[in-house]
Order: C-alpha cells, then sequence, then structure tokens
C-alpha cells in the first residue's frame, strides 16, 4: 500500500517509495511522526517530525482541535524532513479504555489430511467469536499456542496430521468513541490510519530480543501519560494491559512541591530528577523561579528525588500488582525490560529491580540507520516499533476486526510476518 509520495516528482519515482513506511506515535507529551524504509536488518530513517502533544489526556483525546494541530504540525516536519507528502500512517493507541482477554477455537479436520492455512483461519475466527459489548471493538488478535489433537504447544501446524486443531489467542479490544475521536484527528491532520496498533506491541518490536520473548518477559513503557504493559511466553504476547499512570504525574508532584508551573516542572524533572534519593548528594541544589517570586529559589536535589522516588514507586507497585492479576508472574525467567520516556530517569533501573524483585534492563531502539540521532532514547520505542510492525501486519491477508473506521484489520499471517517474528531465531 503506498503511504506517502514525493511532489512533483514522475510516477517511476512514486512507484520507488513503495517501500517507505509512516508511523505516528500520538502520545500524552509528543507527537512523533517517522518515516522509514523497513529493511531485513535496520530501519533506515529519512524523515522525522516531533511535536508536543496537546489535547491528550493519559492515552486519550480531550481536545481533537488541539490534538490535530499537533498532528498536524508532527506531520509536516516529518513531509519536510523527508520530502515526501503523508497520506496514510500507522497511529499508536494506548489509554486505559484498552482491555484484553484469552479465548480458544477449535475445528475439526475431514479425514487425516494435513492442516492447511484455512483451517487456520476457522479455528482463529471461532477463537474470536466471543461477546463482545457494543461500544468495544477488537484491535488485534494474536494466537498464543496450538494443539493438535493431544500435542500442545504446538508452534506451526501447517503441514502435521490430525483431527483436530485448536488455537488459544490474545485479544485487544479498545473503546470505540476512543478510537473514533484519535482517528478525526489524524484524518483531519490530513493522513488516513492505515491500522492502530497498541503501544506495548510496537515497543516489544523495538526493543525485545527473540531469547527475552522465548523466556518470558515484561515490556514496561512508562510514557508521559499512561504506562503500557505487555507480557511475552514462549515467543508471543499472553497479557497486555495500559495502566492511566505515567511521567505527568511525577511533574504534576513537582509543581505542587515547587510551586512552579508545569513547564518548569517538567524542566525540572527532566535535568535534575532522580528515581532514588540514595543516590543523591544531601548537600547539592538547584535554583528555580516559582510563581509569585521576585528572586530564584534554592531547592534540594535529594528532596526532588524523595518526590520522584515516591511516584516512580507507586508506578511499579501498579505494574507489579498487573504481573501478579495476569497469573504469570512465576514465568518471566528474563524479568522486565524498561523502556519510555521515563526510563531516562537515574536510578530507576535499581529501583524497579528492588520492587518488581527480579532483573530489569533499560532498552532502547537499535539498528536504525539515516536520519536516526533523536530515535535512539527509550522515549521513541514506540514510535519507533509501529513501522516494522504495522508492515507486518499489513502484508497479511486475514481480516478479523477493524481498524476503527470499518475498514478491515488485518492481523498478519499466522505461521509468518508478525507472528513469525514473535518466534526465535530457530523456530522461523
Amino acid at each position: 500500500m503506498r503511504r506517502m509520495w514525493r511532489r512533483c516528482e514522475e510516477d517511476n519515482d512514486k512507484n520507488a517509495m513503495n517501500d517507505l513506511v509512516v508511523g505516528i506515535d500520538v502520545g500524552t507529551t509528543k507527537v512523533c511522526t517517522i518515516v522509514g524504509e523497513v529493511r531485513a536488518d535496520d530501519i533506515f530513517v529519512v524523515g522525522v517530525g516531533i511535536e508536543p502533544s496537546r489535547g491528550m489526556r493519559k492515552g486519550i483525546v480531550s481536545d481533537i482541535n488541539a490534538l490535530t494541530q499537533s498532528i498536524a504540525a508532527s506531520v509536516h516536519k516529518a513531509e519536510r524532513a523527508s520530502g515526501y507528502e503523508i497520506k496514510q500512517a500507522f497511529v499508536s493507541v494506548a489509554g486505559n479504555h484498552i482491555a484484553s482477554m484469552n479465548s480458544r477455537g477449535t475445528v475439526s479436520l475431514p479425514g487425516t489430511r494435513s492442516v492447511r492455512d484455512e483451517d487456520l483461519d476457522k479455528a482463529m475466527e471461532q477463537a474470536r467469536s466471543i461477546a463482545i459489548p457494543h461500544n468495544r471493538e477488537v484491535l488485534h488478535v494474536i494466537p498464543r499456542t496450538y494443539a493438535l489433537d493431544d500435542h500442545h504447544n504446538v508452534r506451526s501446524p501447517i503441514g502435521m496430521h490430525g483431527f483436530r486443531l485448536e488455537v488459544e489467542v490474545h485479544i485487544i479490544t479498545a473503546a470505540s468513541t476512543s478510537l473514533a475521536n484519535l482517528e478525526q484527528a489524524v484524518r483531519a491532520a490530513g493522513v488516513i490510519p492505515d491500522r492502530f496498533i497498541l503501544n506495548p506491541l510496537a515497543s516489544g518490536d523495538a526493543v525485545l530480543t527473540p531469547q527475552e520473548r522465548e523466556m518470558g518477559v515484561v515490556l514496561v513503557d512508562i510514557g508521559g501519560g499512561t504506562t503500557d504493559i505487555a507480557i511475552f511466553i514462549e515467543g508471543t504476547v499472553w497479557h497486555s494491559a495500559v495502566l492511566a499512570i505515567g511521567g505527568d504525574l511525577i511533574t504534576n508532584d513537582i509543581t505542587h512541591w515547587m510551586h512552579a508551573p508545569y513547564e518548569v516542572a517538567e524542566e525540572v524533572k527532566l535535568r535534575h530528577s532522580s528515581a532514588q534519593e540514595k543516590i543523591v548528594s544531601q548537600y547539592e541544589t538547584f535554583m528555580v523561579q516559582p510563581f509569585g517570586e521576585g528572586l530564584p529559589t534554592e531547592y534540594k536535589l535529594s528532596e526532588l528525588a524523595m518526590v520522584t522516588e515516591a511516584r516512580a514507586s507507586e508506578i511499579f507497585e501498579m505494574v507489579q500488582a498487573e504481573m501478579k492479576r495476569s497469573g504469570y508472574a512465576g514465568l518471566l525467567r528474563a524479568g522486565v525490560v524498561l523502556t519510555g520516556g521515563c526510563a531516562l530517569l537515574p536510578g530507576i533501573r535499581d529501583l524497579a529491580a528492588d520492587i518488581l524483585d527480579c532483573p530489569v534492563r533499560i532498552a532502547k531502539p537499535e539498528q536504525l540507520t539515516g536520519m536516526a540521532d533523536a530515535l535512539r532514547s527509550p522515549a521513541y520505542s514506540t514510535s519507533v516499533g509501529l513501522l516494522r510492525l504495522g508492515l507486518q501486519m499489513d502484508s497479511a491477508p486475514i481480516a478479523v476486526g477493524s481498524a476503527g473506521n470499518g475498514m478491515p484489520l488485518r492481523i498478519g499471517s499466522l505461521i509468518s510476518g508478525f507472528f513469525k517474528r514473535l518466534l526465535p531465531d530457530d523456530e522461523k
């Protein structure tokens, strides 16, 4: 599917751009538009547009006009940097309206012939045939495991013989009104959403290793308005959730503590804050201009760290509760991979390891070339992950939902593309 074209070029040049992909990460604190070519070993970035986000609160649209302006500004910057006009894009989605569940589907196989693609399609459709409230719609349907007769945990049943095929899937749904509002803002900015992709799935595609997915890992993406969680086990997604808490609450706490404007508190958080009080000198200070003061006021770094640590601890306690609620906490041998803008806070890895009682690593997008300097940060994991994961999903023929606008939402080939990418290298 063509997503852009260079202005005033000939048709042959337009066709040469079919391999370029666009992703728009619409977050609570920023909108990031990336134009890139997804290659086997890297992503070649040809354009980036980053703009402060307005009109989003905790991953949900609060002001369509303001959000439209932010998206349009981000897209315009990416167009100027790349030289291409953006018409379609993969768009990120989060918010506490996201919900997930697991389901099973079973089909009988005629005779003793081998399993075919159409058998997998029927099993997937049967698994998806569950009661969903009228105000919700399916965002993703992801196969977890297959079973063939008495053989469980089958990775790829194609070509195998049996009488009964069963698939267990992870279904992610979203509130129809939330998707409709996000779609309206994107379309008003002049871009058609190719499909919506859940944040932690995109982040996980950008930063997780095949070994981590196989051994069991929790992807925790702490953004400005939400904390996005995805649990990967045996190579695929077993659980996902979005918590309505993020880095903006740390900033709000700092505004109350310092009696300073939000913008000042955000800058203080980025420049001076730490996630652990014990790693900060008790004597070091910094100066800030608060509300209603003629002269700057001096504050202790240790007190700032105390404020930050309290809220960061709350975030990880909620992550821990979600891990336990999933029922898979004992299967996560690879521990936690932490990403998102808040992962840049000094001391946050050790704080997470202490509270979650497991190994923690901080991850950022790798294997980027071209105009990628600004993207090599945990804050852009979702932005980068949209490109490759969106392209994998977009190449598949199976329609199992909608993208918020009645258009088919194709989930990817069951044993190749997106899902094949979730398998360890020796299974591909």
